[in-house]
């Protein structure tokens, strides 16, 4: 296991770049696979989750080759149909995308079910009506899907709670079923509106991406492209928090901050300051942090991906903050680890109080998942004396080079991979 070592007290200055959207890169790698051309991703992430969908969709014959950095080519023509390792399934919930790949294109599917950040119930059951909206025959045995195409029954269908991962799927797979096909209550992330582009782009007929209601003509093949990966609006959203939790003055580079829009408004509630530029955001501290309550919805509200972050941030600011979670069951695991180096916060079943205190102190914690362990990291900035960080590696899978960009901007911020480096703070 490795560890972030973390000596607080420094203001992140300077720049930051933003890598392509880690959640984006992953259904993009799949999408490009719907294809037996070659098509190219520029701005590819480097994080670990696009490493091991990759080594995912080697697995199925689907080639996967990183031509430079940040340019990475994909052909689907040797597809075939073979199981995916449970252990690889397992680490990424990203993997259950090629059961809506190999329905697309071979007709028939048998897929793991999926791992990932223990969040709570996130079960695929949409991804799997949907399936059988398009025609597929669909069991579950020994926690393993089995799918076989069949006639397409409906024309349209509504996804009961609006699903990233359930829009991309049936995206793949009416995106190459004969007829016209209407997803109602779709995910309207800009990660399906990127997916939406690169598949058009490739020939296919998909229009309302970015809307309640993506309606899908399917054709017949789809052909090779070149698509660059939209920044990613999590990471950029993340070093946001943490150059205002330091009290800091940084100009992120590479961002969309049309994707930001509702972490941008919560931030300037907060008193820090927030320029846009064209591809550029500045955030700069202000004075003391204000408190302001939160609650977490689907795109274009805050993020899920951002709550643990932020309510490091309230836990510095001053007054009392609400933070409302209505995504996931077990976002809130994190603050057990906040409370350790000081933080004064009750749960109360889907809400925080948070009552925010002059200063953090350093400590041991742990990460319980991807976007926690971001958070702790932004506290082990913001705290006094040394923070260490268990779980580096989990981090890694959003996050592409955190301590080399962190230390650009001044942070005092190290990677331990053992734990008898580690005694001083343990």
């Amino acid at each position: 296991m490795s560890f972030f070592r973390i000596e607080g007290g420094n203001r992140l200055k300077g720049s930051i770049r933003i890598s392509g959207s880690k959640n984006s890169s992953l259904a993009l790698m799949v999408g490009a696979a719907l294809g037996e051309e070659d098509v190219i991703l520029t701005n590819f992430p480097q994080d670990l989750d696009a490493v091991v969908l990759a080594e995912i969709l080697r697995e199925v014959g689907v080639k996967v080759e990183e031509q430079a950095p940040g340019k990475v080519l994909i052909n689907g023509s040797g597809l075939r149909m073979k199981a995916i390792p449970y252990e690889l399934a397992r680490k990424l919930r990203g993997s259950f995308y090629v059961a809506g790949l190999m329905l697309a294109r071979l007709k028939a599917a048998e897929i793991p079910l999926p791992g990932g950040c223990f969040l709570g119930p996130r079960p695929v059951d949409f991804h799997i009506k949907g399936f059988q909206a398009l025609g597929a025959e669909v069991n579950i045995e020994h926690g393993l899907m089995k799918a076989k195409m069949g006639t397409p029954v409906e024309n349209r269908f509504f996804i009961n709670r609006s699903s990233v991962g359930a829009t991309v799927n049936l995206m793949y797979l009416a995106s190459l079923t004969p007829g016209v096909f209407t997803l109602e209550n779709a995910a309207k992330e800009p990660e399906i509106v990127d997916l939406a582009v690169l598949l058009n782009s490739m020939g296919a007929r998909i229009r309302g991406a970015g809307t309640e209601v993506i309606r899908i003509q399917g054709v017949k093949r789809l052909q090779g492209a070149e698509h660059p990966i939209i920044p990613d609006r999590i990471e950029a959203g993340t070093y946001m928090i943490a150059v205002a939790a330091t009290g800091g003055d940084v100009i992120l580079e590479n961002v969309m901050s049309d994707h930001l829009r509702t972490p941008i408004m919560k931030l300037r509630e907060t008193g820090t300051l927030v320029e846009e530029g064209e591809t550029t955001i500045r955030v700069a501290a202000q004075g003391p942090l204000m408190s302001t309550d939160l609650e977490t919805a689907p795109y274009p509200g805050f993020a899920t991906d951002l709550q643990q972050p932020f309510g490091v941030l309230m836990s510095i600011a001053e007054g009392t903050s609400i933070i409302r979670e209505t995504i996931f069951d077990n976002r809130f695991r994190y603050l057990d680890e906040l409370t350790r180096m000081g933080a004064d916060v009750r749960v109360d079943r889907d809400r925080a109080i948070i009552k925010g205190v002059p200063t953090l102190s350093g400590a041991p914690v742990e990460t319980t998942d991807l976007r926690a362990g971001a958070a702790l990291v932004i506290a082990g900035l913001a705290a006094e004396g040394v923070t260490l960080v268990s779980g580096a590696e989990v981090i890694d899978r959003g996050y592409e080079r955190m301590v080399e960009k962190l230390r650009k901007a001044g942070a005092n911020i190290e990677r331990l991979r053992d734990v008898e480096n580690c005694q001083e703070v343990v």
